[in-house]
């Protein structure tokens, strides 16, 4: 396992990234006022940034989690296979899928349009990152903490090979 001295650059910091997640909490909350919006969370990596997310709007709310995959390794695979599947119908519900990066719009292309099959009263994405560089489909991300150059990152959910989910901020690789 590496060292810290052996991790990249702080990119984002704990209390960045804290402060960020509020100001996307209060304006899901003013934008769901007086609605019960359900809350989608894309396993593995976005669930610190969705509980931390969640914990902050003031709305009576839902989630569920599910799992895709389109990496091996470090790299896209180019092609999104569903892993886990939502526990709960979602028709006329207000959905938000919660994600950690959105990179090539490959895998959030997918799962809106895995989502808009069952038929949501709405269908918004939070991401915590977007790499617009690196994007080969145009997507939405309606709600978006940070805009990143082409890195790999790491750290606050997202993985380094199954390793340093843990982090409370997010780095590279060295």
């Amino acid at each position: 396992m590496k060292s810290q001295s052996q991790r990249g650059p702080v990119f984002i910091g704990e209390e960045e990234i804290a402060r960020r997640v509020s100001e996307m909490a209060a304006e899901i909350s003013r934008d769901y006022a007086g609605q019960t919006p359900h809350f989608i969370a894309v396993l593995n990596g976005a669930f610190i940034f969705m509980a931390d997310l969640l914990r902050k709007i003031e709305l009576p709310l839902t989630l569920d989690f599910m799992a895709v995959s389109s990496y091996q390794g470090t790299e896209s695979s180019g092609e999104v296979e569903l892993i886990k599947d939502l526990s709960r119908p979602i028709g006329g519900r207000h959905v938000i899928i919660v994600e950690d990066i959105v990179d090539t719009g490959i895998t959030l292309e997918y799962l809106l349009e895995y989502m808009h099959a069952r038929k949501p009263a709405s269908l918004k994405v939070a991401a915590l990152l977007s790499k617009p560089s690196r994007r080969l489909r145009d997507v939405p991300v309606d709600y978006l903490g940070f805009e990143i150059e082409n890195a790999y990152v790491y750290g606050y959910g997202l993985d380094r090979d199954q390793l340093d989910r843990n982090l409370p901020y997010i780095t590279s690789l060295p």
